[in-house]
């Protein structure tokens, strides 16, 4: 794959506002499980040569080093990159926060990040967020945010935050598609950020006829025309691969529309439950997510 090919998809970047005055771009590549450090560092800086500027990393990834020195590898001007992390459930309350913070920054060698956000509602997120908020005016982070929380937690973090947050990264695809969750952060100005786009291919997402039929109607791949849904649905989309063509594959988007009717094939998928994650309002059932995350990682 030739550098030049992805800017010849998408010659002129697009971006979405967020409500503290910044832009995001509106696609970008996440590098969850990408465990092989080098494997890693590769993948994303040939993602960045090629043009992608928003890269969404996690401490309990632990691959923040190696995404640190992609991009020190890759050439880019750091002001052009959009560069996440996130806060893992150890790291939790004020002073902990303040720390993890610190270590991110010397982990991926950089002076800022773009996001930071809390990987999930788990502990005191409020303390958390209170630290977050002074890492902001300190020039440590240029925008924060949360991810997997539900309206009742928005609300409870909302009610005492001095910054709102500008994104929520969920579980969102054709089969779950949150629609009074979104509802909620649309009215407060939050951005909703897919982490897993195409469901990981879970539940024959990528087989599924519908989808099959509008992919060879705009000779597409299934995964194209899922990950073009998500743009028009304006949601923040991060897959992942590794693979070069697949890489190429996902941010080759822009030279066909879906109608109204194909978007509203995909709508009527939805199933109105994860697939992958776990409901953040039952407490049992995200402290047995977050434990096999653990456990795996």
């Amino acid at each position: 794959m030739k550098q030049n090919e992805f800017q010849k998809v998408d010659k002129e970047m697009r971006y979405y506002d967020l409500n503290n005055g910044t832009q995001i771009p509106i696609m970008g590549f996440g590098v969850w499980q990408i465990d092989d450090q080098q494997l890693c560092e590769s993948t994303v800086e040939h993602v960045l040569k090629l043009g992608c500027l928003l890269i969404d990393t996690a401490t309990v990834y632990g691959n923040e080093a190696a995404v640190g020195a992609a991009i020190k590898k890759s050439g880019v001007k750091r002001e052009d990159l959009f560069i996440t992390s996130k806060l893992w459930v150890q790291d939790m309350g004020y002073e902990r926060t303040k720390s993890a913070i610190d270590r991110v920054l010397i982990r991926m060698g950089l002076e800022y990040l773009d996001m930071y956000l809390i990987h999930h509602p788990f502990g005191d997120y409020i303390g958390s967020w209170r630290a977050m908020e002074e890492a902001c005016e300190e020039g440590k982070i240029k925008a924060i945010g949360v991810s997997n929380f539900s309206v009742n937690q928005l609300q409870k973090l909302m009610a005492t935050a001095k910054i709102m947050p500008v994104i929520n990264q969920v579980e969102f695809h054709p089969l779950f598609q949150q629609k009074d969750l979104r509802a909620f952060m649309k009215e407060h100005d939050i951005r909703l950020e897919a982490w897993s786009p195409l469901a990981s291919g879970h539940e024959n997402l990528l087989t599924d006829p519908a989808i099959k039929e509008i992919a060879d109607k705009y000779e597409k791949t299934a995964g194209q025309i899922i990950l073009r849904w998500h743009v028009q649905e304006e949601s923040i989309a991060i897959p992942k691969s590794v693979n070069p063509d697949r890489i190429l594959s996902n941010f080759s988007l822009w030279d066909f529309e879906l109608t109204t009717d194909d978007m509203n094939v995909l709508k009527s998928l939805d199933t109105n439950k994860p697939v992958l994650g776990y409901n953040p309002d039952e407490p049992g059932e995200w402290r047995n997510f977050i434990m096999k995350i653990v456990v795996e990682s």
